[in-house]
């Protein structure tokens, strides 16, 4: 991609999405900043953005179509996260993409089903993502999906519980996932975004190794110094402590508790050494994660 390419960044205040910002203005597809492209984010409150120098800042919303346009304009690629519980928005979105740019990287999800068509996904994400994935396959975009596996940085809802007290508590402890630092997904998509091989790529991404949510209790307890443990709660206690979270999406309680139900019956999570092919660096360890995010435990 040539240096005055311009990109258009999705979720950009988000953990992945500013990441890509960040990236993106420092290393551009040479390595260099002198071939970095130009960088618009979107967000729905620009003075609150927090983003570096040198990005085009853009008031909007992927569900009003006049600020995404005027977003889309002069733009080459665009970085979708897609922020919504259904895929309702997504026809007029992939469209609106699709008449601008040339290239997209979708953040997609590790629940979508290989070779399953999207209105028969078990998992209402993978449902909504799947639906996502299609329209864009038929957009003639080039266009590259990003599957990852759980968010190591999901744990941070635990950093209340934590800092208060030794003990962190929720249903399913036992359930196992291989955690991904938001950074590795972050490097991934710069290169999607940047460099040529990608196109019609579907990688899915993992961290280095399969951790229980007990496991993964220790780990932060033995970086932070002190130890840490898991208290089991019934499903329908953590449904009511989900609930009773402001900052918690209610809608997402079920779709959250079923899907650690399903990934407790089911297979043990498969590694992927995907980002290692891609970036030519392994994975980043949940270890590693914890210390870059220690002070949100402390």
């Amino acid at each position: 991609m040539a240096p005055e390419s311009r990109i258009l960044i999705t979720g950009a205040t988000g953990n992945v999405g500013r990441q890509v910002v960040s990236r993106l203005l420092a290393h551009g597809p040479e390595g260099t900043p002198a071939t970095a492209p130009r960088v618009r984010a979107l967000t729905r409150r620009p003075t609150a953005a927090g983003l570096p120098d040198g990005v085009e800042v853009c008031r909007g919303d992927l569900a009003d179509r006049d600020t995404l346009e005027r977003a889309l304009e002069g733009v080459d690629a665009v970085f979708l996260m897609w922020p919504f519980h259904g895929a309702q928005e997504a026809p007029a979105v992939v469209d609106a993409a699709a008449r601008h740019a040339r290239r997209i990287v979708l953040l997609s999800s590790g629940a979508v089903q290989d070779g399953v068509a999207p209105e028969r996904q078990t998992h209402p994400v993978g449902r909504s993502h799947a639906t996502v994935e299609r329209l864009i396959e038929r957009s003639g975009l080039v266009w590259t999906h990003l599957r990852p596996s759980t968010f190591a940085a999901n744990t941070l809802w635990w950093a209340d519980q934590i800092r208060r007290a030794d003990v962190v508590a929720g249903a399913y402890g036992a359930v196992p996932m291989a955690l991904l630092h938001e950074a590795d997904i972050a490097d991934v998509a710069v290169r999607a975004l940047t460099k040529s091989g990608h196109g019609g790529a579907t990688h899915t991404l993992t961290g280095p190794q399969v951790l229980t949510q007990e496991e993964q209790v220790r780990i932060i307890g033995e970086v932070v110094g002190r130890p840490l443990r898991w208290q089991e709660l019934t499903r329908a206690s953590a449904r009511g402590r989900l609930l009773a979270d402001e900052s918690f999406p209610d809608a997402f309680v079920e779709p959250l508790l079923d899907g650690y139900a399903a990934m407790l019956k089911g297979p043990r999570p498969a590694l992927t050494s995907t980002v290692e092919e891609v970036t030519g660096t392994p994975a980043r360890s949940y270890r590693t994660w914890v210390r870059d995010h220690m002070d949100d435990f402390r």
